[in-house]
């Protein structure tokens, strides 16, 4: 891949919360590095402003970007940087995921003022999180504690579990690293513990579909094994009916051209016991990296796992 022969004036649209400022700000360090001019253009998304319920209650990870899609519509802004999990698994008609950058740390913390472990929690201790797909999961590890919802950005979520709200909290390791709160994790969650979520810790950023000269110029920051790792992890989730109504982990591994990826079900009303999968194969290309996902589903699916039909 080429970068773009002359350089681009950019504006890119993104939350306002410190961890996607940090994102946005990071992406335009890398491009204008390359020659080109970038603005920042702050937007605070419905996903920001209802803090009040669940996500999976008031229409899922689109809340989280729709706000920017239209800023890009509108010519306002001409890319849209995301954390991948937030991003729906099937993009608008007229929007493109044009890079997947290197990915940091995708595991899940555990952070606790007093506890250093999930385990040295005591019982009935309560947990913050308002992750289907981590409370599934925790509930399948400590079925005694209690799981409470959690919204807001990383830094209102620290001051609850500070103020006493909460005896710990489960965050992604890639915010607190990004942010320099390394300090706040007692202990990081292993895969086969605690199952990250799709595209968990990748940074995405979105175009409209027609603007190949900005596809060319977001080239080199591309990072191709996260990209076909994110894109095995997203295929699960799409053949799912992928979105945070969805109780659904995925986190794919890849070394050389062999690829594994584990996923997990849970049932919210906890009458379900976990399923999991999981399969190997050889993944050069986007389109294997899909199929090895769907393949992951449709195993899922055959041992009780339920596709969201929710919209």
């Amino acid at each position: 891949m080429t970068v773009a022969t002359s350089p681009l004036s950019i504006v890119i649209a993104t939350r306002e919360s410190r961890l996607a400022m940090w994102q946005a700000e990071h992406v335009k360090a890398l491009l204008q590095a390359r020659g080109h001019t970038v603005e920042l253009l702050g937007m605070t998304t419905k996903g920001d402003q209802i803090l009040d319920r669940t996500l999976s209650k008031v229409g899922g990870k689109g809340l989280f970007v729709k706000e920017l899609e239209v800023a890009l519509e509108e010519g306002r802004a001409h890319i849209a940087v995301h954390s991948l999990k937030d991003v729906p698994m099937d993009m608008p008609q007229g929007f493109a995921l044009a890079c997947v950058m290197e990915r940091e740390d995708p595991h899940d913390a555990f952070v606790s003022p007093k506890y250093h472990s999930l385990d040295a929690l005591p019982q009935g201790a309560v947990v913050g999180t308002s992750s289907l797909r981590r409370q599934v999961l925790l509930q399948a590890l400590r079925p005694d504690l209690k799981i409470e919802p959690l919204r807001g950005n990383l830094d209102t979520r620290l001051r609850k579990l500070d103020e006493g709200q909460y005896d710990a909290i489960v965050l992604a390791a890639a915010g607190l690293k990004r942010l320099g709160m390394q300090d706040r994790i007692r202990a990081i969650f292993s895969p086969t513990t605690m199952l990250p979520a799709a595209g968990q810790g990748a940074l995405g950023i979105e175009i409209r579909a027609d603007r190949q000269d900005l596809a060319q110029a977001l080239a080199p920051l591309v990072h191709m094994p996260t990209w076909l790792r994110v894109a095995a992890e997203r295929a699960v989730s799409r053949s799912m009916g992928g979105s945070c109504s969805v109780p659904l982990a995925a986190h794919a591994v890849l070394d050389g051209d062999l690829m594994r990826i584990d996923a997990a079900w849970g049932d919210p009303q906890g009458v379900q016991s976990l399923i999991c999968a999981q399969q190997t194969a050889t993944v050069t290309t986007r389109a294997q990296a899909e199929a090895l996902g769907a393949q992951v589903a449709a195993h899922l699916q055959a041992a009780g796992a339920k596709i969201c039909t929710q919209s």
